[in-house]
C-alpha cells in the first residue's frame, strides 16, 4: 500500500495558532562517507498556500521526478534555499555542528526573503538550535541571541508535512548534483551512483586509492 502523500494540514494548524509563515527543514547526506551534508528549507505562507501534487519525501521519488519538481517547488514556496557543510567542516566540527552550520546557511538565505515564524525540523533531534553552553568549571557562557522563530522536531515530517517533503527534494537534488559533478573528477569512487554513501564498491575504491579531500577523514571509511 502506497504511503499517503504529505499535506499542509499541520502547517495550517500552525497558522491558526498564529504562526503565519512556516518553514519546513530537512537534511540529506548525514550517513555518507564523502561529500557535504545538505539542508533544504522551504518557507510557506501556511494559511494561503495550496497543496502541491507529486511532492513526497525525496527517498520515495525517482531522480528524474525529483529534478522535475524543483522549479515547481521554487515557484510554489514563499522562499527556499539549500545550505551545505563540506566534508572538512564535518571533520572539524563534528556532524551535529556541521548540520547546524548547513541549516543556518539555508535559513539565512531563505529568511532574507521571508522570515518564518515557525520551523518544522524532520526527525527527533534538534540539531539546528544553538546548544546551551557552559565552560569547564560549570559557569554559563553568554547565551546566543534567540532565534526569531519557534522550532519543533517532528518524526517523519518528510512523510507528512508538505513543506518538509519539498525541502527534502530540494536538498537531495542539489546534493546529488554536487556528487555527480565530483564523480567526473574522481571516477573511481562511483559518486554519481552511490552519492558518497558506503557501498562495497565505494569502500573498495577508498582502500585502493586512499581518501580524497572530499571524504570525511575522521569517519571509519574502511
Amino acid at each position: 500500500m502506497a504511503a499517503a502523500a504529505p499535506t499542509l494540514d499541520w502547517e495550517r494548524e500552525l497558522a491558526e495558532q498564529g504562526y503565519a509563515v512556516v518553514a519546513g527543514c530537512d537534511e540529506v547526506g548525514r550517513g555518507s562517507l564523502a561529500g557535504p551534508v545538505s539542508v533544504g528549507v522551504v518557507i510557506v505562507r501556511a494559511a494561503t498556500a495550496v497543496e502541491l501534487p507529486g511532492v513526497k519525501d525525496s527517498k520515495l521519488l525517482r531522480p528524474a521526478v525529483r529534478e522535475a519538481l524543483v522549479p515547481a517547488i521554487e515557484e510554489w514556496a514563499a522562499a527556499s534555499a539549500v545550505g551545505h557543510a563540506a566534508a572538512h567542516e564535518i571533520d572539524a566540527l563534528g556532524l551535529v555542528s556541521a548540520l547546524r552550520l548547513a541549516g543556518t546557511r539555508a535559513l539565512a538565505q531563505a529568511s532574507a526573503m521571508v522570515m518564518p515564524d515557525f520551523v518544522i525540523l524532520d526527525g527527533n533531534q534538534d540539531w539546528l538550535s544553538e546548544p546551551e553552553q557552559g565552560d569547564l568549571f560549570g559557569a554559563s557562557l553568554p547565551a546566543a541571541a534567540p532565534a526569531p522563530w519557534r522550532l519543533q522536531t517532528r518524526i517523519k515530517a518528510d512523510m507528512t508535512c508538505l513543506s518538509v517533503a519539498a525541502a527534502s527534494v530540494l536538498a537531495k537534488v542539489e546534493r546529488d548534483a554536487i556528487m555527480t559533478g565530483l564523480a567526473q573528477e574522481f571516477p573511481a569512487f562511483g559518486w554519481d551512483a552511490n552519492m558518497g554513501y558506503g557501498t562495497a564498491g565505494h569502500r573498495a575504491a577508498i582502500a585502493a586509492c586512499g581518501p580524497t579531500d572530499f571524504h570525511r577523514k575522521t569517519w571509519r571509511l574502511l
